[in-house]
């Protein structure tokens, strides 16, 4: 890496210009959030329909938001493990996007608020006391145990998040690069605690919404929506910062071009997961198992799971296939907002038929419907999301001004 070192002028070193929309985030990122959330708890908190209704919408834009910031943090780690040379200039993106995971520790204060009417099946002593299933579950479905959880996945990811932040943020200050060999080494114990935390975490706080059901796929499938979503975010980010002149000469097309193939290889991975989980479920054949599908295959789920295979999987897989597309900004840009779009629609099926499973079980649902606390819950978290985003791309230069491979990625050519 030597012949690099020396050959970036400091001066350089682009940061975020005080006029860019993106500076102004913080500002109107933050108002609009807490204007949306404020909103939402208004015309949620009433009777218990509309108090479960706005748990629920709550807990899918909270764990939409939050996917994109643990996607950051797991890319963050695998390039410090494979040494990647590519990515360095759009490394501080990844940085950035994870060091807002402890936002999300405070806006976990609305799920434990919600907890009861969310996962109010193992909540419920006397529920819990008349079944077996959920008995045989208490020692590791209980309140108790299910805060220690939360706090130990929090530790972890903000930890993590923070000290990859602050080593590559010091390096730009000392040039040391012993800080990157360090990184390099912690990167592989912090891949592994990423895999059991966010595995964890998406039993907790999505599989047992119904306590009855398990999966023994689901974490990896929760973890392939937190990448294919943070993809689609950077390759949006990536086009309006590229096109906006901020990165200057250290991000071109190559680079853009990379984050589309990303995101087209990650779709193919989600489809991959989400077909082998169902595929697992139908061959096997269990009422424990399958309930989880025959509560999306309702009349009026069924549409969203089909449209959700089509939209997920064939739509972007034809469209993002081709090589012009992805170096084209009009055409990453619009890849990338369609599987943002669709991550939204799956965290969504994940989670709403759950409001009333037990009516849903008999045929009595409501099921499928869009309701106002669902776009004030998303518009809510995400301003908020943004604003920290665009806090933490003001805090410091655009790229990471002196790690080593600097100049490599800045001249890096797709083959």
């Amino acid at each position: 890496m030597s012949h690099h070192a020396h050959t970036i002028d400091a001066g350089s070193i682009p940061r975020l210009p005080a006029s860019s929309l993106f500076a102004k985030l913080p500002i109107i990122g933050g108002l609009v959030g807490l204007g949306a959330l404020g909103a939402a708890l208004a015309t949620g908190m009433g009777a218990a329909e509309t108090r479960q209704q706005l748990w629920h919408s709550y807990l899918v834009a909270y764990l939409y938001w939050l996917s994109i910031a643990l996607g950051g943090l797991f890319f963050t780690l695998v390039q410090y493990a494979t040494r990647a040379g590519w990515s360095i200039a759009l490394r501080r993106v990844f940085e950035n996007v994870a060091a807002t995971l402890p936002l999300f520790l405070v806006l976990f204060i609305p799920v434990i608020l919600g907890m009861h009417d969310l996962y109010h099946h193992w909540l419920d002593h006397d529920v819990v006391a008349n079944d077996p299933i959920l008995l045989a579950k208490a020692p590791y479905l209980n309140e108790k145990f299910f805060f220690i959880r939360a706090a130990i996945y929090f530790a972890v990811w903000i930890g993590l998040a923070l000290m990859f932040y602050r080593g590559s943020v010091a390096q730009d200050q000392t040039g040391d690069r012993t800080i990157t060999r360090r990184l390099n080494g912690l990167s592989f114990v912090g891949i592994a605690l990423f895999a059991l935390t966010t595995t964890f975490a998406a039993f907790d706080w999505i599989m047992s919404l119904d306590p009855h059901w398990f999966s023994t796929m689901y974490g990896v499938y929760f973890f392939a929506g937190c990448v294919v979503g943070f993809f689609a975010f950077l390759s949006v980010i990536t086009v309006l910062m590229r096109q906006a002149g901020h990165f200057g000469r250290f991000l071109t097309e190559e680079h853009q071009h990379d984050a589309g193939k990303l995101l087209f290889a990650f779709c193919v991975f989600w489809t991959y997961i989400s077909f082998s989980q169902y595929f697992l479920i139908w061959y096997g054949d269990m009422p424990e198992e399958t309930i989880f599908y025959r509560l999306r295959q309702t009349a009026t789920w069924q549409p969203v799971s089909t449209f959700l295979v089509a939209g997920h999987f064939f739509v972007p897989f034809f469209f993002l296939m081709s090589r012009h597309v992805k170096r084209h900004r009009f055409g990453l840009l619009g890849g990338g907002l369609w599987i943002m779009l669709m991550h939204y629609v799956d965290l969504h099926w994940q989670v709403m038929p759950n409001i009333n499973s037990e009516a849903m079980r008999h045929h009595a649902g409501h099921g499928f419907h869009l309701h106002l606390l669902d776009g004030l819950t998303f518009v809510g978290v995400g301003g908020l999301f943004l604003a920290a985003f665009g806090m933490m791309l003001g805090r410091s230069t655009l790229v990471p001004a002196r790690d080593p491979r600097l100049a490599e990625s800045a001249a890096f050519q797709n083959a």
